[in-house]
């Protein structure tokens, strides 16, 4: 996603939003029973406690809590409504992780129809739209519709997620946003669409105008190509370019090739964060980045994956650099696997020069999941006196019931910036599913 923003929204906001939007949701759902052939209501909560220590020596213990939900109608004459809603909000139980103790912010909260014919459909509220060059969050109505002879259109309009400005900054990120693709495709062979997205500042002058092209061709079952291209009609130049091809010659063989060119002066125009500005010194370093790569994966032996890949990147100022190497894993589906990878980047500036080793774990035990991972960094030269930067990761996962999972995740490190690292993670995630069939009245929970 290419802009990112900052919340201001207090976690009472979220959840009364939050609340009033399923209330909404539910009537506008669930008023009209005669027509309902079944409707279902689920969702899932997650919590998370983390731990970590900062480099000013901060204890962090921020606790987090995701609430998704679901409602579904779906109606007797093949039309349906469905009502989405995302939120979270976070609690310091030690030192602060940002500028309040507490935070929170709506992710999504939309209702969506559904017709019965043409594939169309009407969104109304906080979404995330991703049609060719867009990608954004807005509050706003989205629209989707297929027509004859392949052709389709999406179209867009309202603001951008912005809650909370930039202390000093010009990045307001524009008043309203509004896009449209059009498409035609063979669903068996090729989808070839045309977007664009503009917007405005707030005194009708120009902030955001894009355009891009994204395509994806099968001609023969073996073979996929496919990838995008983004421009920047503000300042005039192309965003990026994306694309990459697969083969499989056999069963068991899969080669592949990609190829990207990024221009961050205009990928990263009228973001609305000043760490991704391209004013920062750190990403105006390498202003224009390349880079193509091969692939290949071998599965003929019983239960082994061979790989192998290659990629070289061109950086404006850092020169070149070439990431190669390949991977080994050994699995049984359910019960465990193994596996290990090496891989050499050799490039223009020190801190690209180094050796990278990793191997991992997975076993099931019951309804016990477990994972270990150590990831090993060996830099040609030492960066703060360190050469060897290193990670060991373990996680457990227990299955207490269908609705009910814990986990834990504990992990330590060493690399230029901390001598011992220590990060933890507690989560639990309960899901929830009720469902109502018409034809017989009979209500079923999972």
């Amino acid at each position: 996603m290419k802009r990112y923003h900052t919340k201001e929204n207090s976690c009472t906001g979220v959840l009364a939003l939050g609340t009033g939007a399923a209330l909404l949701a539910s009537v506008l759902l669930w008023t009209t029973p005669l027509m309902a052939y079944d409707y279902s209501f689920s969702g899932e909560s997650t919590t998370l406690l983390r731990m970590r220590t900062t480099v000013d020596k901060k204890s962090l213990l921020p606790m987090y809590e995701y609430l998704r939900l679901r409602m579904t109608d779906n109606r007797s004459d093949g039309s349906g409504v469905d009502f989405y809603l995302g939120t979270w909000g976070r609690a310091d139980l030690a030192d602060k992780a940002g500028e309040d103790s507490t935070d929170g912010d709506l992710q999504y909260a939309y209702l969506t129809y559904r017709a019965p014919k043409n594939n169309s459909v009407v969104s109304i509220g906080r979404q995330f739209i991703t049609e060719g060059v867009a990608t954004e969050r807005i509050d706003g109505i989205y629209l989707r519709n297929d027509f004859d002879y392949g052709f389709g259109a999406s179209a867009f309009f309202g603001n951008s997620v912005i809650t909370q400005p930039l202390p000093n900054s010009t990045y307001q990120g524009g008043t309203v946003v509004y896009g449209a693709r059009v498409s035609q495709e063979n669903k068996k062979y090729y989808t070839v669409g045309l977007s664009a997205l503009k917007s405005d500042k707030e005194d009708n002058t120009r902030y955001r105008e894009e355009t891009g092209i994204d395509l994806w061709i099968h001609p023969l079952a073996q073979v996929d190509l496919g990838g995008r291209s983004n421009y920047n009609a503000v300042t005039n130049g192309w965003m990026e370019h994306s694309y990459f091809l697969s083969y499989s010659p056999v069963s068991t063989v899969r080669l592949g090739a990609d190829y990207a060119n990024t221009n961050l002066k205009d990928y990263l125009a009228n973001v609305t964060t000043a760490a991704l500005s391209y004013l920062n010194p750190i990403l105006r370093v390498n202003s224009r980045q390349d880079s193509v790569g091969v692939s290949a994966a071998y599965t003929g032996l019983k239960n082994i994956t061979v790989a192998a890949d290659y990629k070289r990147y061109n950086y404006d100022n850092s020169g070149q650099a070439a990431y190669l190497g390949g991977k080994v894993v050994y699995g049984l589906p359910e019960e465990y696997s193994i596996g290990c990878t090496v891989h050499r980047m050799d490039g223009g500036v020190e801190l690209l020069r180094y050796m990278e080793y990793r191997a991992f774990a997975t076993k099931k035990i019951g309804h016990y999941d477990l994972t270990v991972d150590v990831t090993d960094v060996n830099y040609d030269k030492a960066m703060n006196g360190i050469t060897d930067s290193f990670t060991i990761t373990g996680a457990a996962g227990y299955e207490l019931n269908h609705k009910l999972k814990l986990g834990a995740d504990v992990e330590y490190s060493r690399n230029p910036d901390f001598d011992n690292e220590y990060r933890g993670l507690v989560k639990a995630t309960y899901t929830f599913d009720t469902k109502h069939v018409a034809e017989g009245g009979t209500k079923s929970e999972k």
